[in-house]
């Protein structure tokens, strides 16, 4: 059965693009929310406020600094919160970000920049890198600050479906 999955696409202001897969039958709800929000142009203009290089990078917070998100929460699709989802935390992986409680995520999320097994049935992954590993391996490179701020914040100039 060949499943048609959305793709959405990153621009980076002074930058590249990286291209997304994005997999419902993992993550349903993960990806209609994140979907939604992309459609809303909601992700236009925001930064990457945490970078950690080896680790992941992470945005989609409308404050910028790690403490903001979406009008709404959803539910957090990962087994640990009682929902099947396989997909491993790999290099090039997206998933949700979230706090303490396993049902808050919003529109925070991280685009892993190496494998991190560790994260697997604890966030829920909701899709993957198809292009733009190299600008994914450029800005984990950025300069940080000890809260792993990056010294320049990479903008996200556009968040687009590129197919539904």
């Amino acid at each position: 059965m060949n499943i048609e999955h959305p793709q959405v696409e990153i621009k980076i202001k002074d930058g590249g693009t990286m291209l997304l897969e994005l997999l419902p039958e993992k993550a349903p709800l993960t990806v209609d929310n994140f979907l939604k929000l992309v459609k809303q142009g909601f992700y236009d203009g925001l930064i990457f406020h945490r970078i950690i290089e080896g680790f992941m990078i992470q945005g989609g917070d409308p404050s910028g600094n790690g403490t903001g998100g979406a009008e709404e929460n959803i539910k957090g699709e990962f087994s640990e919160n009682g929902v099947p989802n396989d997909l491993s935390h790999e290099r090039g992986v997206i998933s949700m970000a979230r706090a303490m409680n396993p049902n808050s995520a919003s529109s925070q999320f991280f685009i892993c920049h190496k494998n991190a097994a560790f994260l697997d049935g604890k966030y829920a992954a909701f899709g993957k890198l198809l292009e733009g590993f190299e600008e994914l391996d450029r800005l984990a490179k950025l300069p940080t600050n000890a809260n792993d701020f990056p010294d320049e914040a990479p903008v996200m100039e556009t968040v687009k479906v590129i197919k539904e």
